[in-house]
């Protein structure tokens, strides 16, 4: 491996912020990274760039994750059990999936980043999330350089939110991830959001999980800016969940506030409506900006500087307590 010295990050994170790493390598093989812990553990570790901010230079050793292979573990006529690692795309993956008929990720079509970090966040969008078909993730353990499997249950999956980004964070490097997803009968979600809008208008009367896929492409490029294109991040906020009662008084003020039912005591409010009713959809400061579109997406135009990002969306949080008392966690990670 050879490590490099001074090198900018601009085209590995998907916000396009231009801060540079003193030292970076990249690995292409678990081996690699076993050779790496032999001498050196204070690393960041770098996959997709699509879910970080970086507001300032890193000092540690940036290690760019490229660990690719896509493998069959087994399958019958109902399942296929895949191990995918790292360093592939998601999107690319969820494309390869659906060419060889295999069922249960196609609403998650779209979304930024590779495989490995897919886990941390647990990523979700139209009413499925990873959770629902992974059925291990396995790493390195950063300390010992041993190999190291979480079953699903010990992943401790939550809403956008699983044991890698609490009490094993900075412990392990994904290093694959493995799935079990369907070959027949496909279990189709099209109620949420506007995807059973977009297949009907398509006259699908017997949507295929490829159908499925192109709707959520057609919807989400329709909403959400492409990185390639202006800087981003996806959602940068979670939508907040709060109490029903809560819920009930905000409605007395603000009728038309939409809102997703958890449980008869939880209500789920869409984070982008509350910054949108704060005026700042669309709003551009300097180089920074809330995405015309979709409010939950902020975007760098050009020279954002990550730390003038990351004070719009602090500026965004206090606007939105002070307004509804909902404070709005952030989704994507601060470095």
């Amino acid at each position: 491996m050879n490590i490099l010295s001074n090198i900018s990050l601009k085209k590995y994170n998907t916000f396009g912020v231009d801060v540079f790493a003193k030292r970076f390598v990249t690995a292409h093989s678990f081996y690699d990274l076993q050779q790496l812990l032999k001498v050196e553990k204070n690393l960041f570790l770098l996959s997709g760039g699509s879910n970080i901010l970086l507001t300032k230079d890193i000092e540690k050793l940036v290690v760019l994750i490229n660990i690719k292979g896509i493998s069959i573990d087994r399958e019958n006529k109902k399942f296929v059990h895949l191990t995918v690692n790292s360093g592939e795309n998601w999107h690319e993956f969820v494309l390869w999936c659906i060419s060889q008929n295999y069922g249960g990720i196609e609403n998650l079509s779209l979304i930024p980043g590779n495989v490995g970090t897919s886990p941390i966040q647990n990523i979700g969008a139209y009413g499925v999330e990873i959770k629902d078909v992974i059925t291990k993730v396995e790493g390195i353990e950063i300390e010992t350089a041993k190999l190291v499997t979480f079953t699903n249950a010990e992943c401790n999956f939550d809403y956008r939110n699983s044991i890698f980004k609490n009490e094993a964070k900075g412990k392990y490097i994904i290093t694959s991830v493995s799935f079990q997803l369907t070959k027949t009968i496909h279990q189709l979600n099209t109620s949420y959001g506007a995807i059973e809008t977009a297949l009907k208008e398509k006259k699908y009367l017997n949507p295929t999980i490829k159908d499925v896929s192109e709707a959520v492409i057609a919807i989400r490029k329709s909403k959400l800016p492409d990185p390639k294109e202006i800087g981003n991040s996806g959602s940068f906020f979670k939508n907040p969940v709060i109490s029903t009662q809560q819920f009930i008084e905000l409605q007395k003020k603000h009728p038309t506030i939409p809102s997703y039912k958890i449980s008869e005591n939880e209500t789920k409010v869409p984070a982008g409506w509350l910054v949108e009713q704060c005026g700042f959809k669309g709003k551009r400061f300097g180089d920074a900006g809330v995405h015309e579109k979709q409010a939950l997406v902020l975007v760098n135009y050009g020279n954002a500087k990550g730390i003038e990002i990351y004070n719009l969306a602090k500026k965004i949080q206090q606007t939105v307590f002070k307004k509804f008392q909902i404070s709005l966690e952030m989704e994507v990670n601060i470095i």
